[in-house]
């Protein structure tokens, strides 16, 4: 058979070159599930960062995805944790809601009126704990934060955290003083179920603020 010439050996070797980069490529993304990998250095320290906390695996995991927007920056971490409790919180006070339009009996109902109100308080807590950290990172980035601001900053959304906890504990309490019948009802077991998950959501959060070096 006679040699190709050096155009089509050219083309052959170029195709065999795009062919391989782009099968190698396309491992690397199958390893991470399809997304960018995430670097090791930022995995350690979500770990170690969430080895601090009382609930290191449900941190970690629901702070993974969000490895590559904060790396190793501890007030970016607690950005990202803050952002995680307050989109749980918006989703439990939609289904406190939910609960609320189906009805029940009146306690049941006076109740999860209560509880709406406080959950969707901690909320808002959250998400100004997530703006003030915010502040702070940005200030941090230019400069022109001192660590007497840093430590007001971190005071502030210490303050709002421990409130919003305080807040999901009262959704609960009020269940209970509503009496057995409604703390055992469907929608006061649903409840406190819930309660019990955003709390450690957000107690992971002021845990990583703890840890801000400062």
């Amino acid at each position: 058979m006679a040699p190709l010439p050096p155009r089509a050996m050219s083309l052959v070797f170029l195709f065999l070159f795009l062919f391989f980069t782009a099968a190698s490529a396309t491992r690397r993304l199958d390893d991470a599930g399809g997304q960018p990998t995430t670097s090791s250095s930022a995995t350690a320290f979500l770990r170690a960062r969430c080895a601090t906390t009382l609930y290191p695996d449900i941190c970690y995991d629901s702070l993974l995805p969000y490895a590559s927007a904060f790396q190793t920056s501890h007030v970016k971490l607690a950005v990202a944790a803050a952002d995680v409790a307050a989109a749980k919180l918006r989703a439990f006070s939609a289904r406190i809601n939910d609960l609320l339009v189906q009805g029940g009996a009146a306690r049941v109902d006076a109740a999860l009126k209560d509880c709406k109100s406080t959950i969707s308080n901690a909320g808002d807590l959250a998400r100004q704990s997530s703006a003030e950290l915010g502040q702070l990172d940005a200030g941090a980035a230019a400069a022109g934060v001192s660590s007497r601001q840093a430590r007001w900053h971190v005071s502030n959304v210490q303050t709002w955290l421990s409130a919003a906890i305080t807040d999901e504990g009262t959704c609960t309490d009020g269940f209970e003083e509503a009496g057995e019948a409604a703390a055992g009802s469907p929608a006061g077991k649903e409840v406190a179920a819930g309660v019990a998950r955003v709390k450690q959501h957000t107690s992971i959060a002021l845990a990583l603020v703890n840890g801000i070096p400062l």
